[in-house]
């Protein structure tokens, strides 16, 4: 018997709020099945409220507050039957991130999550990647944030080891990465990949899929360490401005794909992969599996 659920992910990064609508069918003896319904982006960037002042401000609390009200009408008229808020790096550091979270609370009913590091990276890893990868090769999976970023190491098809660094887009265009960060992420990388003979990195984060669009690429198909060297220079090259008017980037994309891309070179180049897989997934796509997983497991019992 056909049966279809709905449910949401509410992702709130450093750089942007996305709400996430999925539709998940079940169909008798066979696995349940995703589909993206709707997404919606909102560019906020807490992170350069928090990174530089460490608490978010009235704007962006405002804005906050306009945005979880929208997220919670397109619930409603969608018919969503489950959802999960989740705040990263930005709430998580800011000193007034627990009193924004109670407030969107009391005035539109959505609870936040302010889910730390290892979570986050947990939640991350958990998506679906088994039509993505081989059972047979190993993966470095980066996920690049605008707070932080997220690296899993993936052999056999099972994740064995994530860990979440304070290394992000908003954060380096503000210029706050300590030296000793970098290090710790380069030793970290170098160590955990040294064991295997060959490695290919998995990259997710709205910037490698804007880059992975822009590319012409067949979904499936990976990005190689010099097309994505030859696309960070060609980058640089331009300005702020001419990447939005000449590269047609959004103005909130503009500026943070550079550091972006910098982390997803950095990390192929201390692993020793050749080629970067962009399967278009990320946080949201794991709080939505998870929404289902733990639903699933609690009518087990």
């Amino acid at each position: 018997m056909l049966k279809i659920l709905k449910y949401a992910a509410i992702d709130i990064g450093s750089n942007a709020v996305r709400l996430l609508i999925s539709s998940i069918v079940e169909d008798a003896n066979k696995p349940p099945r995703f589909k993206k319904t709707s997404l919606v982006r909102v560019p906020i960037r807490l992170g350069a409220d928090v990174f530089v002042n460490e608490e978010i401000s009235q704007e962006n609390t405002k804005r906050m507050l306009d945005t979880m009200l929208a997220f919670k009408l397109l619930m409603s008229t969608h018919h969503v039957d489950k959802y999960k808020a989740c705040a990263t790096s930005a709430m998580r550091e800011a000193t007034n991130g627990r009193e924004v979270a109670n407030l969107i609370q009391e005035s539109t009913g959505i609870t936040i999550d302010i889910i730390d590091g290892e979570e986050e990276a947990t939640i991350i890893a958990a998506t679906d990647l088994s039509s993505f990868i081989d059972k047979n090769k190993t993966y470095l999976y980066v996920d690049v944030g605008g707070g932080s970023t997220e690296f899993s190491i993936i052999h056999n098809g099972e994740k064995t080891i994530s860990k979440s660094f304070k290394v992000g887009t908003v954060r380096l265009l503000n210029d706050i990465v300590k030296k000793e960060t970098w290090q710790e992420l380069e030793q970290w990388v170098k160590f955990e990949t040294k064991p295997f003979d060959t490695i290919e990195v998995i990259g997710s984060g709205g910037n490698i899929n804007n880059i992975f669009k822009s590319s012409g690429k067949a979904l499936g198909k990976p990005l190689t360490y010099f097309y994505l060297t030859s696309y960070y220079n060609k980058l640089q090259s331009y300005s702020y401005e001419e990447r939005i008017t000449e590269l047609n980037l959004n103005q909130d994309r503009a500026d943070v794909i550079i550091p972006a891309t910098r982390i997803y070179l950095s990390a192929m180049k201390w692993s020793g992969a050749k080629d970067i897989y962009v399967p278009k997934i990320g946080l949201a796509d794991g709080i939505i599996k998870s929404i289902y997983f733990d639903t699933v497991q609690s009518n087990r019992q």
